[in-house]
């Protein structure tokens, strides 16, 4: 059987201009899941709510089958969690930082977090104001692996950085994983990085969860379908996420790409249509259009 590590339920959140709507998904020990969305989408804020940084108005959330509200410092023992934006007292150094951080874990690992330091090519004698965001960045991931968590919770960890160091993180994370008990939710738009490692795949848009199956079955039953305009059909159109219609034809992402065959042979029983495999990147792009023409997202 199964377990998750992470299940989100029904997770309302409102603003006064954005709201989370009865955000849902579980992660199961021992996976990543990448957790995609355009910026705004809602990831950093259902991430905070996660951790118990921000009240929700409805929803309930547990992880390691324990209630987040009323586990919180139990929880936060066996989470590493890296945010968005890094706050360290700048005037200090690495390896103090390391040391005051340390004392709040009760399974903090010196050797481990100076082991990941010489790792990361972080000295720890310098101060924080001395290292650049990727250092910054690679310290936050030391500081969030040292206690030895079994979930990792990450919101944007590669976001700024060039592509040699965020290559080394997604080596790590997938090196992680090895022991098929510890378990990541990775934050980013990034989706390039999002299909090199993850093995679950959520797309949130607009508060919405649009999607939350794993990655596999995401990449292999999705595809773009092209075609020329002889070969419109509204019924058709329906089917197609994010239509893109020109002069001389058009094209959308269908979620099951049998199912499509049947409906256009129907409709067309001599007609060609192109079928072009679909990348996490356009998937999220069709949904978007989707959203921003009020257009029912097919499931």
């Amino acid at each position: 059987m199964e377990q998750y590590i992470l299940e989100v339920n029904g997770l309302v959140k409102r603003y006064k201009d954005f709201s989370l709507e009865k955000v849902t998904f579980s992660l199961p020990e021992g996976y990543i899941m990448g957790f995609i969305g355009q910026n705004g989408a809602g990831k950093s804020t259902t991430i905070k709510a996660i951790m118990n940084l921000v009240p929700f108005e409805a929803g309930d959330i547990k992880i390691f089958g324990l209630d987040n509200k009323d586990h919180t410092v139990e929880l936060r023992n066996k989470i590493g969690y890296v945010s968005e934006e890094q706050y360290f007292y700048e005037k200090m150094s690495v390896d103090w930082t390391g040391k005051f951080i340390g004392s709040f874990y009760p399974n903090w690992d010196q050797h481990y977090f100076e082991k990941l330091l010489n790792q990361f090519k972080v000295e720890k004698t310098k101060k924080i104001k001395e290292l650049s965001k990727g250092m910054k960045v690679k310290l936050s991931m030391a500081l969030a692996l040292a206690h030895h968590p079994k979930l990792l919770i990450l919101d944007e960890p590669t976001s700024g950085l060039d592509p040699v160091i965020r290559n080394e993180l997604l080596e790590l994370f997938l090196d992680l994983i090895q022991d098929e008990k510890t378990s990541i939710l990775f934050s980013s738009h990034i989706t390039s990085d999002i299909e090199k490692v993850a093995d679950y795949i959520t797309i949130i848009n607009d508060g919405k969860v649009i999607i939350s199956e794993d990655k596999h079955g995401i990449l292999e039953n999705w595809g773009i379908i092209k075609a020329e305009n002889s070969y419109f059909h509204q019924e058709i159109a329906n089917k197609l996420a994010g239509l893109n219609k020109g002069d001389f034809g058009y094209s959308g992402a269908t979620p099951d790409l049998e199912a499509f065959e049947v409906l256009f042979r129907k409709i067309f029983p001599q007609g060609k249509y192109l079928v072009e495999r679909i990348t996490l990147d356009e998937l999220l792009l069709r949904i978007v259009k989707d959203s921003e023409e009020n257009v029912a997202i097919i499931s």
